[in-house]
């Protein structure tokens, strides 16, 4: 695959190290690929139209609307003018809404943007200051702020058994505690005491992804870090538990719509190949 990257694309991260990854960025054109996340994509249209593909059609944000992004939903993203578009975004953890939600299926809101003011007037706190840390008190309410009006977009969600949230813990703390081994379904049915079918099922209304692509993408977020620290993109991959780098890069194309390269570049970096 050839990267097409305009000179003039860039992306700035938020300050702080808590649990909300938040970033601003400029693309004149092209800007990711098809790609997915384990986290809520959260945040609005600055400048410019941002157009990009979900649930099978065409969106587009402009200034005004929210985006919202539900997790594993397919996705891109490109100027859908020649101004290009530039937009803030906050990626936030399911399990993060869950704490406020208590176990309750994750909220979907229908069509990737909205015009609803209670959506904005939530995600407003959480990206007005990119320069400046969050105080966790304040990122604790702005995320029971946001869960709440996600509920209250979404609508009331189909009735449905009600998930295991103890079990779908158990799990996703087991994994998360072996990012860097290598991880069976037998373990996980053991440690969350659930079939592998519920497991899924549960995992996916409380998490909205499979384990697998939870795992996958939290040991990405994992290369990321190490990379942003100097780290060669080769050892990265092998120590966050993949095969090699390019099973690393074909991972990291699919979770984030560029390579591991491109990214570093946008942020700033050069990326070191060994």
């Amino acid at each position: 695959m050839t990267e097409k990257a305009s000179p003039g694309d860039w992306v700035k991260r938020g300050e702080g190290d808590g649990g909300i990854e938040r970033i601003e960025a400029f693309f004149e054109g092209h800007g990711y690929a098809p790609h997915r996340h384990d986290t809520y994509a959260i945040g609005f249209t600055l400048a410019g139209v941002q157009s990009f593909q979900y649930q099978r059609s065409r969106r587009h944000g402009v200034p005004g609307s929210v985006l919202v992004l539900h997790p594993d939903e397919l996705h891109d993203g490109e100027a859908g003018t020649a101004a290009g578009f530039r937009y803030r975004m906050a990626y936030v953890s399911p399990w993060q809404v869950q704490q406020v939600l208590g176990g309750a299926p994750l909220p979907f809101v229908q069509g990737g943007v909205s015009s609803d003011p209670r959506l904005r007037a939530a995600i407003l706190p959480l990206l007005a200051h990119l320069q400046a840390c969050l105080d966790p008190m304040e990122e604790a309410d702005a995320l029971y702020d946001l869960s709440h009006s996600l509920v209250a977009v979404a609508g009331r969600p189909r009735a449905m058994r009600r998930p295991d949230a103890a079990g779908v813990e158990r799990a996703r703390a087991y994994l998360m505690d072996r990012l860097g081994q290598q991880v069976t379904l037998d373990a996980l049915e053991q440690v969350s005491d659930m079939d592998r079918w519920q497991l899924s099922r549960d995992f996916r209304a409380l998490l909205g992804t499979s384990p697998y692509r939870f795992l996958t993408l939290r040991r990405l977020v994992r290369v990321r870090r190490a990379l942003l620290a100097g780290q060669s993109i080769a050892s990265a991959a092998l120590d966050t538990g993949f095969f090699d780098q390019s099973h690393m890069a074909r991972q990291f194309l699919l979770a984030y719509g560029v390579t591991p390269a491109l990214w570093l570049k946008r942020m700033g970096m050069r990326g070191r190949r060994r």
